[in-house]
């Protein structure tokens, strides 16, 4: 008989559960006995820290690349509700989706065939599991603002080309040289918004260069904190104050936004900002999926996790990232919403739940994560790197920054793209963090 890992979500956490599963159920001698299915709506591992970028084309890894050589199904669909005491996921995928990855001998004939067969038809399904995962990740919070729904964002690889594609054809020769064209509003002085300010001069003066225009091209920040960046912490502020002007960003501190259209943005107190681009940045809340199981969630709309990363009051389900809150460390602090943390996250839960599979709770690891880091791209200016909770601690700052920010960017947060199964699973491994080490970061 063939017990199911049911992993929901194809990002940082879900990638590394099945990872980690997949690991285990060799460490456990498990086998065939195991099958580990993701459900995931694309066939992407998307870097989503990195949406922020001009240039996207390494943002996108194929999940096949790194599922397939480690024995791992992909179903191609979207998780659309969970039913904890049946223990089964309900799925909707398109009928025309390449559904499952190619799957190693450790995985029985038998499930990839029901599974493929069934999402071929392109119908509402679903599926058993005898241990979840719930990995499905958080979504852009839009405030409710008239218009807002219509501004640009970079939560998604889907939104970052959108926003291209606009630059892309405000560059068109021959358009109109109105008020605004070449002005951007950047909704949102949090970590992204901060990031893409400090991008979009570069790209708003490109496309007026090839569009042949002259005129002066303006980024505009806005955010409810009275100074833009404050809430990066102390030590980081002269960086990012610095790195702000030098960009040519204009920042509006203590404001609140009215109303945004496809003209520009209006300010709570009447102030006007005509622009053609409009960008919201405003934060993340938990995907909904996991308001659906009737448990009391946090204020971001988060499951709440025990040490093991094991949903508290539901048995057989797990959760890890950003749908997830757990204790990072002993002195009371929480996981936050980033890569940093989903990462390893994910190595512990698919360790743990297969533990449970193999009978073998003891085995089971507790998750910590005492060191917390910061490292905030700033464009052309560099980066600054913190450290501690309150970032309080400058680290680094500049090019130096900058040079840690392009390695954990570029290398550090991908998984093995050799499609060799050993590093795969070597990399799969999960980290116990006795204390802090100040080498991750968002």
């Amino acid at each position: 008989m063939v017990s199911r890992i049911v992993v929901i979500g194809g990002g940082f956490a879900g990638l590394w559960a099945a990872a980690a599963a997949a690991r285990a159920r060799t460490e456990f001698g498990l086998g065939d006995r195991v099958a580990v299915t993701v459900i995931a709506p694309d066939p992407f591992h998307v870097i989503r820290v990195r949406c922020y970028e001009t240039d996207l084309g390494a943002l996108r890894v194929p999940l096949d690349d790194v599922l397939g050589p480690i024995g791992v199904e992909r179903r191609e669909a979207r998780a659309i509700d969970i039913d904890p005491a049946a223990r089964t996921v309900t799925v909707e995928s398109a009928a025309s989706s390449a559904v499952s990855s190619a799957v190693s001998s450790a995985v029985s004939s038998a499930v990839s065939s029901a599974a493929s067969s069934a999402a071929s038809s392109g119908v509402v399904e679903t599926l058993a599991y005898d241990r979840l995962i719930l990995a499905a990740g958080s979504l852009l919070w839009r405030p409710e603002i008239p218009g807002i729904a219509g501004a640009f964002d970079v939560d998604t690889f889907a939104g970052a080309q959108a926003l291209a594609a606009h630059l892309d054809r405000l560059g068109d020769p021959g358009g109109p040289d109105e008020a605004g064209r070449w002005t951007a509003v950047v909704i949102g002085g949090g970590l992204v918004g901060l990031e893409l300010a400090c991008e979009l001069p570069a790209r708003l003066a490109a496309a007026r260069d090839r569009a042949g225009a002259t005129g002066p091209v303006r980024t505009i920040l806005i955010d409810h904190a009275r100074e833009v960046g404050s809430a990066m912490g102390a030590a980081a502020l002269p960086g990012i104050r610095e790195a702000l002007r030098d960009a040519g960003v204009t920042c509006i501190g203590g404001a609140r936004v009215g109303a945004v259209d496809r003209a520009g943005v209006t300010l709570a107190d009447g102030t006007r900002l005509p622009a053609w681009t409009s960008v919201c940045a405003t934060g993340m809340r938990a995907s909904p999926l996991g308001g659906t199981l009737g448990l009391p969630l946090d204020p971001l709309g988060r499951l709440p996790v025990d040490a093991f990363l094991a949903v508290q009051g539901l048995a057989g389900v797990y959760a890890a990232g950003d749908i997830a809150s757990a204790a990072a460390d002993d002195a009371g602090h929480r996981t936050v919403m980033s890569c940093q943390h989903a990462r390893p996250m994910g190595r512990f839960a698919g360790f743990n739940a297969v533990c449970d599979l193999a009978g073998r709770p003891e085995r089971r690891l507790r998750f910590a994560a005492p060191d917390y880091v910061t490292v905030l791209d700033l464009g052309a200016w560099g980066a600054v790197y913190t450290a501690g909770w309150d970032r309080g601690t400058l680290v680094s700052s500049g090019a130096a920054a900058k040079a840690t920010k392009r390695i954990i960017n570029g290398t550090r947060i991908y998984p093995p793209l050799d499609r060799d199964a050993a590093s795969i699973l070597a990399a799969a491994a999960p980290i116990i963090q006795a204390a802090p080490a100040t080498q991750a970061a968002r």
